[in-house]
């Protein structure tokens, strides 16, 4: 050409140089191509447009991969694109090997990659001899980072040897992607299988071998060095007696590598190849680095679940077996572990036949998520079990559990450690229910239409602090229909929950089941810990923040879910006792009736009947020296719902309605009584008396 003449098109001089051109866009999923690029694709040398599928049919399988990979990586860098591609004709064979140069770019309306670029023909050694097989990408360094790092992130994350073996099988190498693989180990003097992935079915035959045994994965174990077989051939010569084995898998070529954790060989790796690969250095060392990670892996996996097995064993042995047989009644119970360590803990439960014909249900947590917590879960339950056994009374167990704790702490001051516990003794025949706390949440009533009340009870501190703590009783009646759920704080708690908005969350789950008993306490805990993260890797944060221990007992009838349905109770009703010298306990009761009236239509009437209480009980403690026995009933019936309110003292003086002056600061109890109540009244009891007053449900204030 000489000087001053006009430059030759661009596409005559590529064509010159044999280098086509081809444009890809994978929204539309068509590729362009011009003569020469057709040409070297092994078509006819003509212009054409293709799917991406009649493309992908020229091309080695493991290179299509590798070109998705690659134009990922260059766009997410600004760099080009650069992939050997091997070009195969109809019967599957390479015939040449091209290069593929672009720049791709990524369109985030259509969410599709666009590529233009240039392909030519280069001199490579075909794939299996000694030359080798050179990288499939033109950055093989950053690629193969890329995916060791990949690899090492999921291998971490696995949790059991499944999943280890799920991640393994799952890897993509960079250009060489084995299509089968095995994981070794030993036992005693013999070679087995782990698991093994991309085998033809009857390969899950047992497999028992002598280490002494000429095969590849036995040397490999006896020598800790890895065995690479590039060809059918290469594996037959070396060794004839176990080729057998091997030839009717249809492998081409095979790595053995040593696992090895902590200097100890555990077991091999064997990664099998449908296609000729001649083991070059960079392979060789991505399969080191990937069958160290690999070990590494299934020594974690191994360790974790010996940990699991010992910890389900150990907690297996110190919770009870929930037999049936208990008349009228049934049981349901859960122990969720904590998420870390070795899912052990001080929280339990149990369930105590008493020498009186009752039983006994406890449920505590000891302070701490460790092996000495759990061991001294186990002690306490012992010891509750004998002190239970021996006849003593709810108030006398706890007692002598907490001087038995406290006597534990005395010995080893430097491990201080105190237990909630709360101690229900049950008369099944009856549904009475006597209940000891000791710094333990209280429990909750589920009522047969559905009404959720948490029950206060008495209590005192929690075991170990002090010998000579006293535990106040506090008894009440189960219903027919009804359930009670007693729980540690980890049902409630987890999350970021205090005591007061966790209930709240566990309030609107028991109000609206309708399943059976068992159903009950899986939504409970599922509720609490959301996805169940703990079974699988991933993003999602284990939820699992303290042990969980819960029971629910329910006495047959309607409602209960426990399977015998009967008609269902005549009322909804509660019952409290304010103390002279408890005189908090007033907001306890007004809170109570406001749990009860949850559904009542006219919350006028709820206020109204809230104020009232809080006038009788307060005469109650203000004008007597007794204490206050609260009970409050709702009942239904074809003219509506209706609210008795009615509240029991040992006083003897009978009240009267009066006109108080404008600065009395007493006597407007009754006056309020009767203006607001539909219908009220005083009963002498003998020794005492009670007020009862009565509030119909309606839409409208105040009394009709």
């Amino acid at each position: 050409m000489r000087t001053g003449e006009p430059l030759p098109a661009v596409e005559d001089v590529l064509a010159a140089l044999g280098t086509g051109l081809w444009h890809w866009d994978t929204a539309t999923g068509l590729v362009t191509v011009d003569a020469v690029a057709a040409r070297l694709l092994g078509l006819p040398a003509a212009q054409a447009t293709l799917t991406e599928a009649q493309v992908r049919a020229r091309l080695h399988p493991v290179d299509w991969n590798e070109i998705t990979g690659v134009v990922r990586l260059a766009v997410a860098e600004s760099t080009l694109a650069e992939v050997r591609i091997r070009i195969m004709d109809d019967h599957k064979h390479v015939v040449r090997v091209v290069r593929s140069r672009s720049k791709p770019s990524f369109d985030s309306v259509r969410r599709a990659y666009v590529l233009t670029g240039t392909l030519q023909e280069v001199t490579d050694p075909m794939p299996g001899t000694p030359a080798g097989r050179r990288a499939v990408t033109g950055d093989w360094r950053r690629s193969r980072e890329a995916f060791l790092l990949d690899a090492g992130r999921a291998l971490a994350e696995a949790r059991s040897t499944q999943e280890v073996l799920r991640v393994a099988a799952n890897l993509s190498m960079p250009g060489f992607s084995p299509d089968g693989l095995a994981v070794f180990g030993v036992e005693g003097a013999h070679l087995t299988i782990i698991g093994h992935h991309g085998h033809e079915p009857g390969a899950d035959n047992p497999f028992y071998m002598p280490l002494d045994t000429d095969y590849p994965a036995a040397e490999v174990v006896r020598t800790g060095r890895a065995v690479y077989l590039s060809s059918p051939e290469q594996y037959k010569a070396r060794y004839p007696l176990t080729w057998p084995l091997a030839q009717r898998f249809g492998r081409q070529s095979w790595a053995f590598l040593p696992l090895t954790a902590s200097g100890r060989t555990m077991g091999a790796w064997l990664a099998a190849f449908a296609y000729p690969v001649a083991f070059t250095p960079d392979e060789r060392s991505v399969l080191t680095t990937v069958a160290r990670m690999l070990a590494q892996a299934l020594s974690r996996a191994g360790t974790a679940e010996s940990e699991r097995a010992l910890s389900e064993g150990l907690q297996r042995t110190m919770l009870p077996k929930l037999g049936a047989g208990i008349p009228g009644m049934s049981i349901a119970a859960r122990y969720v572990p904590t998420g870390g360590g070795l899912q052990v803990g001080g929280d339990w439960y149990d369930v105590i036949p008493l020498p009186n014909g009752r039983f006994a249900m406890v449920i505590g947590d000891v302070q701490g998520h460790d092996v000495r917590a759990a061991g001294l879960m186990g002690q306490l339950r012992i010891a509750l079990r004998a002190y239970s056994s021996e006849g003593h009374r709810p108030d006398a167990v706890l007692s002598r559990a907490s001087r038995f704790l406290h006597g534990i702490n005395e010995a080893d001051p430097a491990e201080l450690r105190f237990a909630t516990c709360l101690y229900v003794e049950v008369d099944p025949v009856s549904g009475v229910l006597e209940v000891a706390r000791a710094g333990h949440p209280d429990p909750v009533i589920r009522m047969a239409d559905g009404t959720v009340l948490a029950r206060p009870t008495a209590g005192g501190l929690p075991l170990g602090i002090d010998p000579d703590a006293d535990y106040p009783t506090t008894r009440f009646v189960l219903e027919s229909g009804e359930t009670v759920l007693i729980c540690t704080d980890g049902l409630i708690e987890t999350g970021g929950h205090d005591l007061e908005s966790g209930w709240q969350r566990l309030r609107a789950l028991l109000e609206g089941h309708k399943g059976t008993q068992e159903e009950l306490a899986d939504a409970l805990v599922q509720a609490v810990h959301g996805p169940s993260s703990h079974h699988t890797t991933g993003p999602l944060a284990d939820r699992r923040e303290d042990d969980i221990a819960m029971m629910l007992l329910s006495r047959e009838g309607e409602g209960c879910g426990c399977g015998a349905e009967s008609a269902p109770p005549p009322a909804r009703r509660t019952m409290l006792t304010v103390a002279q010298a408890e005189p908090e306990r007033v907001s306890v009761a007004r809170q109570q009736l406001r749990e009860l009236l949850h559904d009542w239509s006219s919350p006028d009437q709820v206020d109204s009947a809230v104020l009232l209480l809080s006038e009788v009980l307060t005469n109650v403690l203000v004008h007597t020296d007794t204490d206050a026995l609260l009970l409050a009933e709702v009942t239904g019936g074809d003219d509506g719902r209706r609210i008795r309110i009615e509240v029991t003292d040992a006083g003897d003086d009978l009240p009267h309605v009066r006109r108080p002056g404008e600065l009395a600061s007493s006597g407007r109890g009754l006056v309020l009584i009767e203006l607001l109540a539909h219908t009220w009244g005083v009963a002498p009891r003998g020794r005492g008396k009670s007020i009862w007053f009565e509030l119909y449900e309606t839409e409208e204030t105040g009394a009709g």
